[in-house]
């Protein structure tokens, strides 16, 4: 799954996202906070002033005024145009969701949304039940004693929480994580896949980086656990700590890496679920499928077998008393958000101030509202589109959608390095691709989740339960071609391979990406090179993997896959040219696949901006408008600490480079009088095509 702007939820209870919290850290630029100033955004327009040559920075010359006028909030680690965007669509819903409480009537999931989010802002009722909510947890945790208590532990802890083909989502804080989707092999099911997990840290190199910045991240994590047992009541806390920290160390020597992560052809491995004793001896599989609801799944796809062997193999060797404190920390830390204000407190000091570099928690309300999108995501969203997404936006919007899919069938058609047979597949993959607008066709039911007001951790534990639930229930079940993977109400866009399906939510749809007022130019410089972006991806270096069913399957000519391999080659260079650090560049291979995406996207765009406006009279400085809105949708910031650990460990590159994409077309050139010598012009045969 690729998502435009950041990793899709740690869990998909919280499919739905944390969106007053979500863009923390994701594909931003880092720029030092300057004066104070939050502007709204609004539609893009070229800019009244500018001291910077478009061919020297681009990026500067349509977002410096507001770079170097805005502050980044106390409360955010990055601010630009989705975070802005996000930030105004979470008011606009904490205001519905606060008027349901005085609303006369209100159906059942309307309600159930009130008394969740309502139960979360009770600070109150929180502070003075205390630890109390948790420790029947706690209690079934220090009660385990011998390594088949431990299995059935581990299997009771696992939820549908990653997503292997969202290259920024590769693990979870549980030991293992599972996702069910079609099967990469057969497209008329849904299989079960496994993959690696049990870090708090964001990924493995967090674990094994040398530096005097992860060094320090390291120490302070282990601080942090010592501080949230102590919170709970354990003794000798930073002993266990620095177990706990040991075992982390130990599975992360264990984990793919992020490159081998995106790798849909290693990640496909089919095991039986008889193989795993075999293949991952030490683990007591067969009671950790039965605690995991999977004891009746026969076969499963191992997306990272070393993590299964390596973990495995840990349960048998580490000492039980050792996993318990991992369970019991890992427990507290993810519920934390619902315990005594001193342990959110705490979460939230190394989380966001150590890890993420901001300096102030967000307000509670949303908090709040990032818990109940998480539970109750198609609730939330259907209050929003109820009142926020007219009709006549979605009807432009597909009506943009048609305009650039029949680009990008003209662009296939005219490759000159593309055979016959490849174009075939291509074009069959564009004819049965499935765009979802705004929200989904069907949505989400919550009849069997409990929703008890002032229960706020036991409200999110029900969920997440739940959400379980309904994943495992997928697996006796065809696969759904029109199932949407983000909720209506957050600012992102999907690609998602294995249903050859888009999903572009209600929220997006507004300035500074569409905006029914503003000219065509900058719609399709905006939503329409978005809407592009998601399309590529079905071409991209993963997606080109996957035929028009969402079958893994090579329909590529030898010749294609080489000249398609080469172009990417020197994108992979293009891109590892730029540093944002001088310690610390852009990985052009962990990039790939957005970057081709952002190519391809704004180039496709263009051609069907360029045939909209046939037979109609000549607007002036068009194109200026069209890679202006281009440029403004990039805008953002972020403090070096985000920036850093979002270069580490996600596919998006930062904002300013994404944006600098614009060199590799020819028309930006004559737009913007772009000429030899400056520092972004390359000569045409040195332009990146691809699509």
């Amino acid at each position: 799954m690729h998502a435009l702007l950041f990793s899709c939820p740690r869990t998909p209870v919280q499919a739905a996202i944390a969106i007053a919290l979500a863009l923390a850290g994701a594909t931003l630029a880092y720029l030092p906070a300057q004066a104070h100033g939050q502007q709204a955004v609004a539609s893009a327009a070229v800019p009244a002033a500018a001291t910077t040559l478009p061919g020297d920075d681009f990026y500067d010359y349509v977002n410096g005024d507001w770079l170097r006028s805005t502050e980044i909030p106390a409360d955010r680690s990055s601010w630009g145009s989705f975070a802005i965007l996000a930030n105004a669509t979470n008011e606009r819903i904490i205001a519905l969701v606060d008027g349901l409480a005085a609303a006369p009537q209100v159906d059942a999931s309307a309600r159930q949304v009130s008394d969740f989010y309502r139960s979360w802002m009770d600070e109150a009722a929180i502070e003075a039940k205390g630890w109390a909510p948790i420790k029947p947890l706690l209690t079934k945790i220090d009660g385990i004693r011998d390594k088949a208590g431990l299995a059935r532990a581990l299997g009771k802890s696992l939820r549908a929480d990653v997503d292997p083909l969202n290259s920024t989502n590769f693990y979870t804080e549980n030991l293992f994580g599972l996702w069910v989707a079609q099967d990469l092999n057969d497209t008329t099911r849904n299989v079960a896949y496994l993959l690696q997990g049990g870090l708090g840290l964001p990924d493995r190199a967090f674990y094994q980086g040398d530096s005097t910045r992860m060094q320090g991240l390291r120490a302070g994590y282990q601080a942090h656990i010592a501080a949230m047992l102590k919170q709970a009541g354990y003794s000798d806390a930073p002993a266990r700590a620095a177990r706990v920290f040991a075992l982390e160390q130990q599975i992360a020597a264990s984990h793919a890496s992020r490159e081998d992560s995106a790798d849909v052809a290693k990640g496909n491995n089919a095991w039986r679920a008889a193989d795993f004793a075999s293949k991952a001896p030490g683990l007591d599989w067969k009671a950790y499928f039965q605690a995991a609801g999977l004891g009746q799944q026969a076969d499963f796809i191992v997306w990272h077998p070393t993590a299964m062997t390596g973990s495995a193999a840990l349960v048998a060797s580490v000492p039980l008393a050792t996993w318990k404190d991992f369970l019991a920390f890992h427990a507290i830390n993810h519920f934390s958000t619902t315990l005594p204000k001193a342990a959110a407190d705490q979460r939230f000091a190394f989380y966001g101030s150590a890890l993420s570099g901001t300096p102030q928690q967000s307000p509670r309300s949303k908090r709040a509202l990032a818990a109940t999108n998480a539970a109750l995501s198609d609730a939330v969203g259907k209050l929003y589109v109820e009142r926020y997404f007219p009709p006549e936006s979605k009807a432009r919007v597909q009506d943009m959608v048609t305009h650039i899919v029949a680009a990008f069938s003209r662009r296939i058609d005219q490759l000159d390095w593309m055979a016959p047979a490849t174009k075939a597949q291509a074009q069959e993959k564009l004819k049965t691709l499935y765009v979802g607008v705004g929200y989904p066709e069907r949505w989400a039911s919550y009849a069997g989740l409990r929703v008890v007001r002032g229960d706020a951790l036991g409200n999110v534990q029900r969920a997440e339960q739940f959400h379980y639930r309904q994943q495992l229930a997928k697996l006796g079940q065809s696969p759904d071609r029109k199932a949407w993977a983000m909720p209506a109400q957050l600012v992102n866009a999907v690609n998602l391979p294995l249903q050859n399906a888009l999903n572009f939510p209600a929220a997006i749809l507004q300035p500074p990406f569409f905006d029914p007022q503003a000219s065509d130019a900058a719609n399709y410089g905006g939503i329409g090179a978005t809407i592009g972006h998601e399309i590529s991806h079905s071409f991209d270096d993963q997606g080109a993997q996957f035929d028009a069913q969402g079958k893994l399957r090579d329909w590529w000519t030898p010749a294609d896959l080489a000249h398609f391999q080469a172009a990417s080659k020197q994108l992979v260079a293009q891109f590892a040219a730029y540093k944002p650090f001088p310690d610390l560049a852009v990985n052009g291979q962990l990039t790939l696949s957005e970057n081709l995406a952002d190519l391809a996207g704004v180039a496709v765009a263009h051609d069907a901006f360029s045939v909209t406006q046939q037979g109609k009279p000549v607007q002036a400085g068009a194109d200026r408008d069209f890679f202006t809105g281009y440029g403004v949708s990039w805008r953002s910031k972020a403090r070096e600490a985000a920036a850093r650990q979002q270069i580490l460990t996600d596919g998006h590159a930062p904002a300013q480079y994404r944006a600098a994409t614009v060199r590799n077309l020819d028309a930006w050139y004559p737009a913007f009088d772009v000429q030899p010598g400056q520092q972004l012009y390359l000569a045409p045969e040195q332009r990146v095509r691809v699509w």
